[in-house]
């Protein structure tokens, strides 16, 4: 696996691969352990806007994603950080609302990382309700707001159905997207994606 963690290196540069799925779906997971194998940086857009308290954004909290003026103002300014500039990205679905996903490459491009894969990370419904439950009773997810009560868990995934997969269709029609089955352990998803990028980038150097 480690010559094709090296392809997808080279191929890459210092572009992004963002990652989407529904809630519990892996996407930080995975994108994590990505970043760190290709020697890259993770961003999420999730962690960022929570992290910033910002009153604009209070709805997060109850499962809804940040409006869009506040999403460009907290998450787009950090493709130009000097601290990321000679790096590759894995993105944790930055731009998740329809609309989003335009400024979203044009910002990353112009900064030297343009988005060059969107993953999706394949579940149900069904397995990320389990996974739901599961860490709910292990306490695992910490003292995030937007995982405490069914309602808002159920919002969250009403929210990726009607914003974001019109997201994944318009990075579909781009020719960017690269499937991954997630309803299997971790290692073996990460094996997965590694798999999955990899065929991609060949495809794309070919």
């Amino acid at each position: 696996m480690e010559e094709k963690i090296v392809a997808i290196k080279k191929w890459l540069g210092t572009g992004s691969i963002n990652i989407f799925g529904l809630p519990m779906s892996g996407k930080d997971t995975m994108g994590i352990r990505l970043a760190e194998a290709l020697g890259g940086k993770f961003l999420s857009s999730g962690e960022i806007i929570r992290a910033a308290k910002d009153e604009r954004n209070s709805g997060v909290d109850k499962g809804e994603l940040a409006p869009t003026n506040v999403f460009y103002e907290l998450v787009l300014p950090y493709f130009e950080r000097e601290d990321l500039l000679n790096y590759p990205l894995v993105l944790s679905s930055i731009g998740r609302w329809h609309g989003e996903e335009g400024q979203v490459m044009s910002v990353a491009a112009g900064a030297g990382h343009p988005i060059k894969a969107a993953v999706i990370l394949n579940v149900s419904e069904a397995d990320v309700a389990e996974r739901w439950e599961a860490a709910k009773m292990l306490g695992d997810r910490g003292l995030r707001e937007d995982d405490k009560s069914p309602e808002v868990f159920k919002k969250r995934i009403l929210e990726f159905r009607e914003k974001t997969l019109p997201v994944l269709m318009a990075y579909r029609d781009l020719g960017l997207v690269v499937e991954v089955r997630a309803d299997m352990p971790r290692d073996e998803v990460f094996v997965e994606l590694v798999n999955r990028l990899y065929d991609f980038a060949s495809r794309g150097e070919a």
